[in-house]
């Protein structure tokens, strides 16, 4: 009999490293239970829920007895474990690409984070102030990373999907999904992705706290 997997997202359903792990799931078709965690009401902090999790983050995945955070771990091992699709490059070079693409997301481009919320893309958005400078400066240097590593007619960035592209056009959606100026090739890379039926499943959940 196969161990249960539960996922622990966001009560609100709109983090984007939760919908990494809820999309990476649904790609390599895992049968898992969706747990909502309250993180306005620091459900986030109790001990059930550190002891789960060990570092109290949320997304965490529950693997029978084993349970672990941080989305780019997360995918990692629900490649390794459970059959299905590729999440990652076959070759060596090109996960480990794959994995400098996740990692880079995570650690850089924070005034496009705090200008153009996640939230925005999952509801119609305020109007909104133009980009700061330091905002537009990022997204120079997200477009400029992008066109390197984006094959001229690709639809993905190493010849097949894998969670990066998703993680990527995340990114690249905070913009787009807010009206903000996106050359016309990355933007259509980032509507392909957005418009996978894994992800559309995470867009379509009930949100009643937005």
């Amino acid at each position: 009999m196969s161990q249960p997997v539960t996922l622990y997202t966001d009560a609100n359903f709109i983090s984007p490293y939760a919908m990494s792990a809820f999309v990476a799931l649904e790609e390599k078709g895992v049968s898992f239970e969706l747990s909502p965690v309250d993180l306005d009401a620091g459900a986030q902090r109790e001990s059930g829920y550190v002891s789960l999790s060990v570092t109290g983050k949320v997304p965490a995945l529950a693997h029978g007895s084993f349970a672990l955070a941080e989305s780019s771990a997360i995918a990692e091992y629900v490649d390794e474990v459970f059959p299905g699709p590729a999440l990652y490059p076959s070759d060596a070079q090109g996960r480990a690409r794959a994995r400098q693409v996740q990692a880079w997301l995570r650690s850089d481009l924070m005034p496009i984070r705090e200008e153009r919320s996640a939230e925005n893309l999952f509801r119609r958005p305020p109007p909104l102030a133009p980009l700061s400078d330091a905002a537009r400066q990022a997204a120079d240097r997200l477009f400029a990373v992008v066109d390197r590593l984006l094959p001229q007619g690709a639809s993905d960035l190493f010849g097949a999907w894998s969670i990066a592209d998703f993680d990527l056009a995340f990114m690249i959606s905070r913009l787009t999904l807010c009206g903000d100026a996106v050359p016309r090739r990355l933007a259509d890379y980032a509507d392909r992705q957005w418009h996978r039926p894994s992800a559309q499943r995470w867009v379509v959940l009930p949100r009643p706290g937005l």
